[in-house]
């Protein structure tokens, strides 16, 4: 350590210890020539002290001596220290003003110390000197290894990449001083990662340090990195981290197909839009580098298959763009390109970036159904041909190779009346029953062919088949065959002209011819004139009609056609006579009455429906009304005034309450005519005792009619308090086949009963017979046949 020293008076040398001024230096100098320059007197002067780091020795580290030049030696001079540390860090001698450190100290805790040191006189304290600070400072040594900042670290660079492209850098940081020494003086260097990758020993970034690094051969690396201070000299610390570099992708490899040739099959019933197989060119390369399209350049199947390409699997689709024979073409040829859309410029040298494939197709045979020679057939049958007349013949092939033979039938749901059959083997359709043209003049049917032997494939094709029109219907009035004649017609008048409709396809050849039927051709009321235009005219004849004498005239008319052979036939017109005003309007005729309905009409039968309901329900109502009136009545007569339980909250005293009845008057009903007055409740008005109905005396004396006359007389009694009292009596009732077993009437009556037949009733009655079986049995039980 360093000891502070006390300069001389007058000395010129300046306070300065390995390169550090001295704490107090102070001048005067004169402003003007001739004055005489003066140096103030120095106290304290001494060196910046210094200790090292880490000292682990046995004693103290001795830091410094303090000296103050007004210490004789003699002991007066007692040297103190404050500041920082002071007494627990750092302590001084007061006598020699010796400095100790007595902790192990750390630079990159705290790289120095600011004290205060004073001279005091030891046996007063007052300031020999005043307060002096002095700095301690820390001296480094190598104890701090180097540390990255981040670990671990994760870089990427492109495939490919030139020798010397930076990949990243990493950097280190080491606590020592960097001011002193080489202790935090970092060098890098590369552990593991050679020789793909290198790092440059001063600023740590890492390079590539081989060319055409692939990644589709290796796509990591796993580099340390060291970092070591000392400058890299052996002693110095170090440390590592870890980078993963990964190579990232570049379009640097063209696609592929794994085969040359690629043979597929299709059958020929496979309709259009249907897959056929599917290739892929395969590209090891990622992502927009990866990605292959697809093309069809050349093949005699171009018109017939399309390409596809599947956006999951990236894969050519092959489909079906027409249908395919295998009896027409039984072989296909296609070349499919495939190519990257997107091309790295940097590597066009290394293309091209296409492959070609070819694609064999094969066209397999299928059970194919039978083809009809024509797509729909036409045929005419005459109407009222007979059953089983031909129609027409259809005819259908197999196009396989095996050529089955083919058989036909109807389905019913084209020909739901079952007009027309049709020959399994050779396709004729026949008629089933003759054809009326009027009520369906066409038919559309289909007739369905399948292979014999085959699969139950059919093909359907349709049969339209014209039923001939045949002179089949006779002639008929095309209108209402009615005629409304005026009274005063002029006789020679044409008073209606008519013609004929005939059912029959005639078109324009058809012509109709009108006559009187015979039988009145020659009457004197009317003529009928034919107009030889397929309409004919009625004249009167006569004049002087008249309602009251005939109203009807009846006129038949034959009507026949030109067909072959001629039909005809006999219609009735219906001449009217009428009322007419002087216009000849028709006023009236007697049509009214031959028109009204004889029948009701639907309103009127409705409202004699409703009338109907109306009278039903008054008279359903009047009953109920009646029946609801004489209720009341019938429940009067049968009503037991015993069946009305009225309760009134007040609870009689049971088997105990031996005040309300004496039940000794049970037990001698001899004295049921003396009245005893109720001892429930004392009422408040004594009324004169009434006695009850007379009694019989004697043994006869029944117990029923006891009870009712006490009943009759509680009801009859007027102070009685308005409330029952539930009385309890050992009385079974009258009328029972099996007796009473009571055994009050035993001891009224004193009768001896003999019990010993129940001895023989079986062990059920066993207790029964052992109470009853004897003479001198107890009768103190009074209690055995009562009922609640």
């Amino acid at each position: 350590g360093w000891e502070g020293v006390k300069f001389p008076a007058g000395t010129d040398s300046p306070a300065v210890l390995a390169g550090h001024p001295s704490l107090h230096r102070h001048r005067e100098r004169a402003g003007k020539e001739g004055q005489v320059l003066h140096r103030s007197k120095r106290g304290w002067v001494w060196n910046q002290f210094f200790v090292i780091e880490e000292y682990t020795g046995p004693d103290p580290v001795l830091v410094g001596r303090l000296h103050s030049d007004v210490d004789s030696g003699k002991g007066r001079c007692k040297y103190i220290l404050s500041g920082e540390g002071a007494g627990t860090i750092f302590v001084i001698d007061d006598k020699t003003g010796n400095i100790h450190a007595t902790k192990t100290l750390d630079r990159e805790e705290q790289a120095q110390y600011t004290l205060t040191a004073q001279a005091v006189d030891r046996d007063t304290n007052k300031p020999l000197e005043p307060p002096s600070e002095f700095i301690v400072k820390v001296q480094d040594i190598n104890d701090n290894p180097p540390e990255f900042l981040h670990r671990p670290y994760f870089a990427r660079v492109p495939e490919m990449s030139n020798v010397g492209t930076s990949v990243m850098q990493v950097t280190a940081t080491d606590a020592d001083d960097p001011t002193y020494g080489n202790s935090a003086r970092l060098v890098y260097s590369i552990l593991q990662g050679q020789p793909y990758f290198s790092v440059e020993s001063q600023t740590g970034i890492i390079r590539t340090a081989l060319p055409n690094m692939d990644r589709e051969a290796r796509q990591e690396y796993d580099v340390v990195i060291q970092a070591k201070d000392m400058g890299g000299h052996m002693g110095g610390l170090s440390g590592t981290t870890e980078v993963k570099i990964t190579l990232t992708d570049v379009n640097d490899n063209p696609p592929k197909f794994p085969q040359s040739v690629y043979t597929m099959s299709v059958l020929e019933d496979k309709v259009s839009g249907e897959e056929v197989g599917r290739v892929k060119a395969k590209d090891p390369d990622q992502g927009e580098n990866g990605l292959v399209s697809y093309r069809l350049t050349e093949g005699d199947g171009l018109g017939v298959f399309e390409l596809t390409t599947d956006s999951q699997t990236r894969e050519a689709v092959i489909k079906l763009k027409k249908m395919v024979d295998y009896e027409t073409k039984r072989t296909y040829m296609l070349r499919i390109e495939g190519s990257n859309p997107h091309v790295d410029p940097r590597f066009t040298a290394w293309g091209p970036y296409r492959d070609e494939a070819t694609v064999k197709i094969m066209v397999e045979d299928a059970d194919e159904p039978p083809v009809f020679v024509a797509p729909s057939y036409n045929f005419e049958v005459e109407e009222n041909a007979p059953a089983g007349t031909q129609v027409g013949r259809v005819h259908a092939k197999d196009t396989d190779v095996a050529n089955n033979p083919v058989r036909y039938m109807i389905p019913r749901y084209t020909d739901v009346e079952q007009f027309f059959s049709v020959n399994s083997e050779d396709g004729m359709i026949t008629t089933t029953r003759p054809l009326d043209r009027e009520a369906q003049a066409w038919h559309n049917i289909s007739v369905a062919a399948a292979e014999i032997g085959g699969h139950h494939q059919d093909t359907k094709v349709r049969v339209n088949i014209r039923v001939k029109d045949v002179n089949d219907n006779a002639p008929e009035f095309a209108t209402n065959n009615e005629i409304l004649m005026c009274e005063a017609i002029t006789p020679g008048k044409v008073i209606e002209t008519v013609s004929a409709v005939d059912k029959d396809e005639m078109a324009h050849r058809q012509h109709f011819t009108f006559s009187l039927a015979p039988e009145i051709a020659h009457n004197h009321n009317f003529s009928l004139k034919d107009n030889r235009d397929s309409t004919a005219s009625v004249h009167v004849l006569r004049k002087g009609f008249s309602r009251l004498t005939q109203d009807v005239y009846f006129l038949p008319v034959e009507i026949s056609d030109n067909g072959l052979p001629s039909l005809s036939s006999t219609q009735t017109l219906t001449v009217r006579v009428c009322s007419c005003d002087s216009r000849d309007t028709i006023l009236s005729c007697n049509v009214e009455p031959y028109v009204l309905p004889a029948g009701l009409s639907t309103g009127a039968l409705i409202a004699i429906l409703a009338c109907i309901v109306i009278l039903l329900a008054i008279v359903v109502l009047f009953v109920a009304l009646r029946r609801q009136k004489k209720e009341p009545l019938i429940l009067f007569e049968e009503e037991d005034i015993r069946e009305n339980i009225i309760t009134y909250d007040d609870e009689g005293g049971g088997e105990e309450d031996t005040e309300a009845f004496d039940i000794a008057t049970l037990q001698n009903p001899d004295g049921a005519n003396s009245f005893l007055p109720r001892k429930d409740m004392k009422p408040e008005l004594q009324g004169a005792l009434r006695p009850g109905p007379g009694s019989t005396r004697g043994h006869s004396v029944d117990v029923d009619d006891f009870i009712k006359s006490r009943i009759a007389e509680a009801d009859s009694d007027p102070t009685a308090p308005p409330y029952d009292s539930i009385q309890i009596y050992g009385y079974e009732g009258r009328d029972s086949v099996a007796g009473s077993l009571s055994s009050l009437e035993s001891v009224t009556t004193e009768s001896d009963l003999d019990y010993d037949y129940l001895q023989s009733w079986g062990p059920r009655f066993k207790r029964l017979a052992d109470l009853y079986g004897t003479k001198d049995y107890p009768m103190n039980d009074t209690d055995d046949g009562e009922d609640s």
